[in-house]
């Protein structure tokens, strides 16, 4: 049967299917693996928390021998500290490039310590103390006055009052006085709620409870991070992925399991993926796989991220426009919406990139890539 009648066959029976859900948690998406480690698990627990921090460790690199598969690239050491330091009375504060993945690691710990990483707040997205503490439904306010019904709880109250990791994407794009609230929660580990009398009026966090940052070293945003808080965090740099067959490994995975939530079948080349990483690799390192400097590009990351966002787009195209046939030809169309951004210079440097070194690249494949240096 070929995609074409796949596809066909799949929408006459989507209307009898459940809605999908574009993106499962981690906690979700990883149940059954939890489940697993909840049960292998006999070594000490922390307070508060659903598995010990050997069983973290596990979730987040893998285990072959119990089942558990590695969901990230990353130093096991840096692992470690960070789960570590989440034992302790001590924040952390995961920093890097965009696109290292940061979020995802703080996502895993989330879903492994406290099964649930839903308590997220965005840093960019909060302007007033009250965001980031606790707000007040008003029609319920106007009724009755303070009252705890009334009160409309922030993930980090929520993460105070039930003991849970909360996590706080781009901390630095948030200003100064509301990251000195933060300092003050973390310090103090009680909100004040002055509306509220006698023991209603304090929340004392519970065990289990911390916060994981996130910032990027790279673009931090408009406001500096106060100095305090970063007393109060212990600082982890995540890098980028060192060895290009290991980003090809995660941007293999992580396609495939985009392909499969997109609902298409698409045989993933590892021709294709190897130019695709390859590109994305030497171009974020200045340095080609042979040791040869080469042109950064001064507006993209090229990170591994966006490898995975490309190589996805790619395979969209094949299934609907090509028959399901991830091909080459297609493959600079979608990089060069990746790499030339808004620094006029990067054409330049692209082009420069594609004349010295994808022109001397062995391989039919590398000869196919070279022939869309026009589009450039």
């Amino acid at each position: 049967m070929s995609p074409r009648k796949k596809k066909t066959t799949r929408k006459q029976s989507a209307a009898s299917d459940e809605p999908t859900l574009q993106r499962l948690p981690a906690e979700r998406a990883h149940a059954e693996e939890i489940a697993r480690l909840r049960k292998w698990d006999s070594h000490p627990v922390p307070p508060g928390w659903a598995m010990s921090p050997i069983a973290v460790e596990k979730f987040v690199l893998g285990d072959e021998d119990i089942g558990i598969s590695p969901k990230i690239v990353v130093d096991p050491g840096v692992v470690t500290r960070i789960v570590i330091a989440l034992c302790t009375d001590r924040g952390c504060l995961l920093v890097g490039e965009p696109g290292t993945a940061k979020s995802w690691l703080s996502e895993l710990l989330a879903a492994a310590i406290s099964g649930d990483s839903s308590l997220t707040i965005q840093g960019g997205a909060v302007s007033q103390v009250d965001q980031l503490l606790y707000t007040w439904n008003e029609a319920l306010l106007q009724q009755g006055g303070p009252s705890p019904e009334a009160l409309v709880p922030s993930p980090i109250y929520r993460g105070m009052r039930d003991g849970k990791i909360v996590r706080f994407e781009e901390v630095a794009r948030c200003p100064q006085p509301l990251q000195d609230a933060l300092l003050s929660i973390l310090s103090d580990r009680m909100i004040t709620i002055p509306e509220f009398s006698g023991e209603e009026g304090v929340l004392y966090s519970r065990a289990g409870f911390n916060v994981i940052a996130t910032s990027n070293s790279i673009d931090e945003g408009v406001n500096r991070m106060s100095a305090a808080l970063k007393r109060r965090m212990n600082f982890e740099i995540i890098p980028p992925i060192r060895r290009v067959d290991d980003e090809m490994a995660v941007v293999m995975r992580e396609v495939g399991r985009l392909n499969s939530s997109s609902g298409i079948k698409v045989d993933l080349d590892e021709n294709v993926i190897e130019v695709l990483v390859t590109i994305f690799h030497e171009l974020r390192n200045g340095q080609s796989l042979s040791g040869r400097s080469t042109d950064r590009l001064a507006g993209a990351t090229m990170s591994t991220a966006e490898a995975v966002s490309v190589a996805h787009a790619l395979c969209i195209h094949a299934w609907y426009y090509s028959d399901g046939e991830l091909r080459i030809d297609n493959l600079i169309h979608f990089i060069i919406g990746s790499a030339l951004k808004d620094q006029p210079e990067d054409r330049r440097r692209f082009r420069h990139y594609f004349d010295t070194e994808v022109a001397h690249k062995e391989g039919a494949y590398w000869r196919e890539a070279y022939a869309q240096r026009h589009l450039i």
